[in-house]
């Protein structure tokens, strides 16, 4: 059939075409995953056959759902945060949903002001990452009438639902691996802790296992530094002039690990030989690594899966489950300590 360019193909015309209700077609746009494959390919058929956009803002309008979720990360060059979004995407894409991503760059601010801007989009749930928020946008989400997820963390007390893992624990329990291993001067490079909840959190994990193993100089033994590879250079540096004797490191972030890793071999400190270096995150370029990196993996694709998971429940009429969930996280040994 030719397509008249003056006349807007509108969904009673797929219908007609594909010989399916109006129903069938608005849950082909929607909730595909209820239609049968042979109907739905039918139906897609005519849709690309007439280039047909169907108009969201109509459709929100009827059903007070928008089809959107609105997801603020501190950084869209992390691929950290790249696999949380992906596991988050790949459950609700399938039910007809669509990702509004934006970046806080780590300022609790700009994350408010992203967070007025989704609900003004009228977005169907939000995702923030951690659990330290600007206070008025706070406020604002716990009055919100739409699920709010917190990610990457957790706190006893969310806003709605909070699905991660404890830095705290993380940071606390690789500390205490290497102390198993043998090493007894052991530094922490860290990330900046201003306006992150996540790096203060495993800073403190690094403190209090250095408590309980009876070192009371630890707190002389750390180096903050933002999260790059030429700062784990750096922090490796400084950690070695405050203390020569330092036989481990342990790194907040595999980035920074591997920036450390690389400037002990231009150094000629041989890893493990002479300095341990472990890392968190388990990135890809842990295992690639030459020594590989021990480092701690982090749930990150199951922590979008489930959060998608759950809101689909809740879209479905399921009660809210629990208010915190626990992912954990895993201890990788390899031969970088």
């Amino acid at each position: 059939m030719q397509k008249d360019p003056l006349r807007q193909f509108r969904m009673r015309d797929i219908a007609q075409q594909a010989g399916v209700s109006l129903v069938t077609v608005s849950r082909v746009l929607n909730q595909p995953e209820k239609v049968a494959r042979a109907t739905r390919e039918r139906v897609l058929k005519v849709i690309h056959e007439h280039d047909y956009i169907p108009d969201m803002l109509a459709g929100s309008m009827a059903s007070r759902r928008s089809f959107a979720v609105g997801v603020i990360v501190p950084t869209i060059t992390n691929s950290l945060f790249a696999d949380t979004i992906d596991g988050l995407s790949s459950v609700l894409e399938p039910a007809g949903y669509q990702l509004m991503i934006g970046s806080s760059r780590y300022d609790p601010v700009r994350e408010g002001a992203l967070v007025r801007t989704m609900l003004s989009r009228r977005v169907d749930a939000l995702v923030l990452t951690g659990t330290t928020h600007d206070p008025d946008a706070h406020k604002l989400l716990a009055s919100a009438r739409l699920p709010v997820f917190e990610m990457w963390n957790l706190t006893p007390s969310p806003i709605d639902t909070v699905i991660g893992f404890s830095n705290f624990e993380a940071a606390r329990q690789m500390t205490l691996w290497l102390h198993g291993q043998g090493y007894r001067c052991i530094g922490y490079l860290g990330g900046l802790t201003e306006k992150n909840d996540r790096t203060t959190d495993r800073e403190a994990g690094f403190l209090a296992a250095m408590d309980e193993i009876g070192d009371d100089a630890a707190d002389g033994r750390i180096v903050r530094a933002p999260f790059d590879f030429p700062s784990g250079g750096t922090g490796i540096r400084a950690l070695k002039q405050q203390c020569p004797g330092i036989d481990a490191a342990f790194a907040a972030s595999d980035v920074l690990a591997v920036g450390a890793v690389l400037e002990c071999q231009r150094q000629n400190w041989q890893v493990p030989q002479q300095l341990a270096i472990a890392g968190l995150d388990d990135s890809i370029i842990a295992a690639q690594l030459t020594p590989s990196l021990t480092t701690v993996r982090l749930p990150r694709y199951e922590i979008g899966r489930r959060i998608g998971e759950e809101f689909l429940a809740r879209v479905n009429g399921r009660a809210a489950g629990p208010r915190q969930i626990d992912l954990g996280f895993e201890i990788v040994p390899r031969e970088s300590a």
